[in-house]
C-alpha cells in the first residue's frame, strides 16, 4: 500500500488499519506536528501523544536523547532527530515515533542556519530513517515544511514496513 506523501489523513487511516500507534517528540515544530496529528477525526485510534522538547537540556531529560550528543553537536543535529524519534515512541509506548530539530528562524542558531532541518522517524523492528532539509521561507513556512517533511518520512517508513 503507498500511502500519498504529506497526506495525515492516508497515514492515519494506514495506522490504524494496521492497528499500529505514533508518538512525536518536537523542537522546532513546538506542537505543530501533534496539532497536525489530531486535526484528523478518529487518530485517537493511533496517537498515544507526544513531548515539546524546546530547550535542549529537556531533549535529554524527557526525550532520552544522549546528553553528550548535545553537548558535541548541538540539538540541530541527524542523530538528535533521529534519538528524539525513539525517545518519543519509547517514552510513549508508541509503535513510530517522529523527531523534528532545526532553525526557523528568524535568526541562526549557534552557528546554524534558517532552514536547518532533520526529521527522523522510528518504527518496528529497529526501522529508522533521518532526513535533513534545507528549508526557505519564514518562521512559520519552515515549521509547516518540516511537518510535511516528518509526515512524509513516516508514510515512506509505512511503505516499507
Amino acid at each position: 500500500m503507498s500511502v500519498e506523501r504529506g497526506n495525515v489523513r492516508a497515514v492515519v487511516d494506514v495506522l490504524i488499519e494496521r492497528g499500529q500507534t505514533i508518538a512525536v517528540a518536537e523542537s522546532l515544530t513546538g506542537g505543530l506536528l501533534a496539532a497536525t496529528l489530531v486535526e484528523v477525526p478518529g487518530v485517537s485510534r493511533t496517537f498515544r501523544g507526544g513531548l515539546v522538547v524546546y530547550a535542549t537540556d529537556l531533549k535529554a531529560k524527557l526525550a532520552g536523547v544522549d546528553a553528550d550528543l548535545l553537548a558535541a553537536n548541538g540539538p540541530v543535529d541527524p542523530e538528535v532527530a533521529a534519538q528524539l524519534a525513539r525517545g518519543a515512541a519509547l517514552t510513549c509506548g508508541a509503535d513510530w515515533g517522529l523527531g523534528t530539530t532545526g532553525v526557523a528562524g528568524p535568526d541562526p542558531q549557534d552557528g546554524v542556519s534558517v532552514g536547518t532541518v532533520f526529521v527522523g522517524v522510528a518504527g518496528p523492528q529497529g526501522y529508522h530513517e533521518v532526513r535533513g532539509l534545507r528549508l526557505d521561507g519564514d518562521r512559520a513556512t519552515i515549521r509547516a515544511q518540516a511537518v510535511t517533511a516528518a509526515l512524509s518520512l513516516l508514510a515512506e517508513g509505512l511503505d516499507k514496513g
